[in-house]
């Protein structure tokens, strides 16, 4: 993918780490034969010649295969370290990824980051030089009904219960009013479920604008916030009795018109529980402008969120005026749960071990206990699976030229052992700015005990920055990034690094600082690149919003563009 293998030790300071396999060396005298062969090389030359001479070898070819393999994923590894007096002596070594040596290489490089402090421009204003900027508007389909055209009668009511943490939610929510429009549905204001690892307890009004999401869609689906009093008479009071269809994920439009749609007209209600990833990606225009509503003009947060959340993104665009205003966010997915759930390994040893067990089992009682299942941290590492910790995300940031006057903004949950591994990236990056650094105490107090309204701020902060980092995939960096492209000229404006490159630069102690910035800023210019890319068959239009939600300029028309300006935008 990059010009060389995924794994393996550096050859040399500064060159791309080389395969795992083991290699035999040859020794050869200059103009004579070698060395007399021992009886082992002697056994092993014929066994080779006998395999190979006979039609027999096809037979082999499975095992040499599973046996390289092995070998490249660092399950078998090692070294020839002699071969003297007919002995084979070999040692075996770590295989790549196996260990956490990013302190190594951040004590090698730290005193060149140094060296450059506060001497480089300021890269914030010059970050992005994608030659494709502002052709992009958001736009809606031209089948839209005008304002104040009446809605048919409805065909009854849709209830959805939406599960999961924030964007999850979000998800379902957007693609409720799709169904709710395709089927000619009354929709009632969507139900949380309260999720066994967010445990948020709140509704819907506690973390959305109920108001403006109910006047957003008034022109296209209708919807209300109880059930209608001959609804409940004829389900005896009680939400249970309407029935609850099982709907199989990723359904199409054409499954929900032959089946759902005549039980609804039958019973007037129907009811799906849960109501995630239900809808497929690929649906006709109308129903994908539809998601497109509901997304980036239905969906805000509640006055409670946004007036905390204002206050933070003003105060990180204070605190950055010496950079324009403009500061880098960062999505650090190093919390204890998910550094337990990647089965990755640090450098915490055998406590780090026993309390990553404990909090699996507590997570996913048996899960990883399994019978058969083998955990591979070091395959992880290299595979691009372990979560970064806030040293890699700094070093990768301060090698893109991101010096240590850079406003930095953290958003994510309780860090996994905060004081030992949030030293560094303090180290590197002295105004950074969190959760609690950035609010009061006081004003926080309203949002403790509900992780989804704590991430509400979170991303509103992330989604004004100059600069978004993601480092671990999930809903919330997918949807801020096709969030990012709504409002940014089609740009997600937004950094996703290759983690399998980042494992095996963060292997090598011997890096050079020369070597590794150049490595992190043909990164960057990667992600400047794919930065504008357009919505694939298969892929979301929550990250894609092109050309689902979004017009080229030349071709946007005035009476249907929606507004970019903040204000409108703060969800």
């Amino acid at each position: 993918m990059h010009g060389y293998s995924r794994l393996g030790n550096p050859r040399a300071a500064g060159s791309p780490p080389s395969s795992p396999r083991c290699r035999h060396g040859r020794n050869k005298n200059a103009g004579g034969r070698g060395p007399k062969q021992s009886i082992v090389e002697k056994v092993v030359v014929l066994l080779i010649s006998v395999v190979f001479k006979r039609r027999g070898v096809l037979l082999f070819a499975p095992l040499l295969y599973i046996s390289g393999m092995l070998l490249y994923m660092g399950s078998v590894s090692f070294d020839v370290v002699s071969l003297k007096n007919a002995v084979v002596v070999v040692s075996k070594r770590s295989p790549p990824g196996s260990l956490y040596r990013s302190p190594q290489v951040f004590q090698k490089l730290w005193p060149y980051m140094q060296a450059e402090s506060n001497h480089t421009h300021n890269f914030l204003m010059t970050v992005w030089n994608s030659k494709v900027h502002q052709v992009w508007k958001p736009c809606i389909s031209k089948d839209t009904p005008k304002e104040g055209t009446a809605l048919p009668k409805s065909n009854g009511l849709f209830i959805i219960e939406a599960n999961g943490g924030l964007n999850q939610q979000r998800l379902s929510i957007c693609d409720a009013v799709a169904v709710a429009g395709l089927l000619n549905a009354t929709l009632l204001i969507p139900i949380f479920h309260l999720n066994s690892v967010w445990r948020d307890s709140s509704h819907f009004g506690n973390i959305f604008d109920e108001d403006f999401f109910i006047h957003a869609l008034r022109n296209h689906v209708n919807v209300v916030r109880e059930l209608p009093g001959d609804i409940l008479e004829r389900f005896d009071n009680n939400i249970s009795n309407i029935v609850n269809l099982r709907v199989k994920g990723w359904s199409s439009p054409a499954y929900y018109l032959q089946k759902v749609l005549p039980k609804l007209e039958k019973m007037g209600a129907v009811r799906i529980a849960p109501f995630s990833n239900r809808l497929a990606h690929a649906v006709p225009s109308n129903v994908q402008m539809l998601r497109c509503l509901a997304n980036f003009e239905a969906l805000r947060f509640s006055n409670s969120i946004r007036i905390i959340a204002d206050k933070m993104v003003d105060r990180m665009i204070k605190s950055s005026s010496h950079s324009g205003g403009k500061y880098v966010s960062v999505h650090l997915r190093f919390e204890e749960d998910m550094v337990a759930f990647s089965c990755c390994e640090y450098d915490g040893g055998e406590e780090e071990k026993r309390e990553m067990d404990i909090a699996r089992e507590r997570g996913w009682r048996g899960k990883f206990r399994r019978r058969g299942r083998v955990i591979r941290p070091g395959a992880n590492r290299v595979d691009g699976k372990c979560p970064l910790t806030p040293l890699e995300v700094g070093m990768m940031l301060r090698g893109m030229g991101f010096d240590n006057t850079t406003s930095v903004y953290i958003a994510a949950g309780k860090i996994y052992k905060a004081e030992k591994y949030m030293a560094p990236l303090k180290q590197m990056f002295p105004r950074l700015e969190m959760k609690d650094t950035l609010a009061t105490a006081e004003e926080l107090a309203p949002f403790q005990g509900h992780l989804s309204r704590l991430a509400a701020l979170d991303y509103t902060v992330c989604l004004h920055s100059e600069v978004f980092v993601t480092t671990q995939g999930g809903n919330f960096p997918h949807f801020l990034m096709g969030h990012r492209r709504y409002l940014y000229g089609g740009h997600s404006k937004t950094i996703n690094p290759d983690k399998r490159k980042l494992a095996l630069l963060f292997d090598n102690p011997s890096i050079r600082w020369e070597d590794f910035k150049r490595q992190m800023q043909d990164m960057l210019r990667h992600s400047d690149q794919k930065g504008v890319e357009l919505k694939k068959t298969s892929a979301s239009l929550f990250t894609f919003p092109m050309p689902d939600c979004m017009c080229k300029e030349s071709e946007a028309r005035n009476e249907n563009s929606y507004a970019t300006n903040k204000t409108d935008f703060n969800t």
